[in-house]
C-alpha cells in the first residue's frame, strides 16, 4: 500500500483520488512514498529514502528544495494553472482598489461613527479625499503570461483596458488562449514607458529576482501602478518606498507584504490570499493527487518542475523506470545490463532537464528486483524503480 503524507491542509476532495485500498494518507507516515504540501517549508527537512515523490499543491515551489530532491531522486510536481481563476479574480480587485482608493475609503468612513445625523454631510464633504481614475482605456502591462498571466490579460481587455503583454518564453498554449487584443510588447522597456498599471506574473529566479528597482522604476510612466501577486522578491523593497513617497509609483498592491511596507497609504498589503479560495484549493489538491497517482503507479511524469516530463503508454509485464544524471553512454550502460540478463525490451522513452535525465523501459517479461538493483549500481544512476 501507498503512503502519503501531507505536510499541511488538503482538501478532502483531492485526497479521495486517491483508491483506499491502495493507498493510505495522513500527517504522519514512518516511511511515506510521496509527500503533499501547500506552503510548509521543506527546506530544513530530512526526507525519508522512501520518498519517491512530493507534490506541491499550487504553482509556486520556493518552499521545496528542488536541487536536493532532484539528486536524490525524488520527483518534485507542482499544479500550473490549478489556481489561476483565483489569482486572476485577486488581481482585478487589486487593479481597481489601486485606483480608487478603496482601502483609505472604508477605513475613513469607520472614524464617523458616533456622529449621529452628521455623517452623511461629512460624507459628502470628506468624499473628494478619495477620488481616483477609471481603469477603462488606461493601459495595463502584463509581465509574464503563464496560466494566470493569460486569465488576467484576457479579463483585463474585456473590461476595456489596452493590454501589453510580455513574456519571452510564451507557450503556444498560452498564445492560443490569449485574446487577440493584446499587444505583444517586445520588450520591459516597452512595458515600463507605456503602461499605467503593471502587473507582474512570473517566477523569482536569478534572472527575475529584484526586476523592479531603481532603473526599471525610472523608466516607468509618472503615476504608474504597480501590482504584485507572483512573488514579493522580485522588488527591490527601498526602491519601491523611495519610488511610492516620490510618486513615481501611485500605488502598490501585493500579496507580499514586508515590515517596511505596512503602515504606507499608498501601499495595499494582502496576507497572500492569491490562492486562498475553496475552489482553488481543490482543484490544486485534485491535481496534486493524480499527479502523485499517475507516478506512483505508472511512472509517467506530468508537471514536474525538477525532472523531464515524460509519459508513455504501458506495454509488457513490467516497467523498468530510472532517474539518472543527464550524461553520455547511459543509455548503452543500461542497454548492456538489460540485454545481459535476458530482457526483452518493448517499448522505450528518454528525455532530459539540465542535468538530470529519465528513461522508461517496458520490458515483456517480469523484472527481479536483484536486476534493478544491479542497474543502480551503475554510476551516474540515481533510483531504479520496477512497476
Amino acid at each position: 500500500m501507498y503512503q502519503i503524507q501531507t505536510l499541511n491542509k488538503i482538501s478532502p476532495v483531492g485526497l479521495e483520488v486517491f483508491d483506499r485500498t491502495l493507498y493510505s494518507w495522513g500527517d504522519e507516515m514512518s516511511a511515506p512514498d510521496a509527500i503533499m504540501v501547500r506552503s510548509a517549508s521543506m527546506h530544513d527537512l530530512d526526507l525519508p529514502d522512501s520518498v519517491l515523490a512530493i507534490a506541491r499543491a499550487g504553482a509556486g515551489v520556493n518552499n521545496i528544495p528542488l536541487d536536493k530532491c532532484a539528486q536524490a531522486g525524488i520527483c518534485v510536481f507542482n499544479t500550473p494553472g490549478a489556481n489561476a481563476n483565483a489569482v486572476k479574480e485577486l488581481v482585478l480587485l487589486g487593479l481597481l482598489i489601486s485606483s480608487r482608493r478603496v482601502v483609505p475609503a472604508l477605513n475613513w468612513t469607520q472614524t464617523l461613527k458616533g456622529k449621529g445625523d452628521e455623517v452623511s454631510k461629512l460624507v459628502e464633504k470628506g468624499k473628494s479625499n478619495f477620488v481616483g481614475p477609471e481603469i477603462t482605456g488606461k493601459k495595463l502591462g502584463v509581465i509574464g503570461l503563464g496560466a494566470i498571466g493569460v486569465l488576467v490579460a484576457n479579463a483585463a481587455a474585456a473590461l476595456g483596458m489596452k493590454v501589453y503583454g510580455y513574456d519571452p518564453y510564451l507557450s503556444v498554449d498560452a498564445a492560443w488562449g490569449l485574446s487577440t487584443a493584446t499587444v505583444h510588447a517586445k520588450s520591459l522597456k516597452e512595458i515600463y514607458e507605456n503602461c499605467d498599471y503593471i502587473t507582474l506574473h512570473l517566477p523569482c529566479n536569478n534572472e527575475t529576482k529584484g526586476m523592479i528597482n531603481a532603473v526599471s522604476i525610472g523608466s516607468m510612466k509618472a503615476g504608474v501602478r504597480l501590482l504584485n501577486f507572483a512573488r514579493g522578491e522580485l522588488v527591490v523593497t527601498e526602491d519601491l518606498l523611495e519610488a511610492l513617497a516620490e510618486r513615481k509609483i501611485a500605488a502598490y498592491v501585493t500579496d507580499f507584504p514586508t515590515d517596511e511596507m505596512l503602515g504606507n497609504d499608498n501601499v495595499v498589503a494582502l496576507p497572500h490570499l492569491g490562492a486562498s479560495t475553496p475552489e482553488s484549493e481543490d482543484n490544486c489538491a485534485i491535481m496534486a493527487a493524480n499527479e502523485l497517482k499517475n507516478y506512483l503507479e505508472t511512472g509517467n511524469i506530468v508537471n514536474s518542475v525538477n525532472l523531464p516530463n515524460i509519459s508513455l503508454p504501458r506495454s509488457g509485464a513490467s516497467r523498468i523506470c530510472v532517474i539518472h544524471l543527464n550524461v553520455s553512454g547511459m543509455m548503452s550502460k543500461l542497454s548492456t545490463i538489460l540485454s545481459e540478463a535476458g530482457v526483452n525490451i518493448e517499448n522505450m522513452i528518454n528525455g532530459s532537464r539540465k542535468d538530470y535525465a529519465y528513461t522508461i523501459f517496458d520490458s515483456t517479461y517480469e523484472v527481479e528486483d536483484d536486476l534493478a538493483a544491479k542497474l543502480a549500481t551503475i554510476p551516474d544512476v540515481i533510483r531504479v524503480r520496477v512497476i
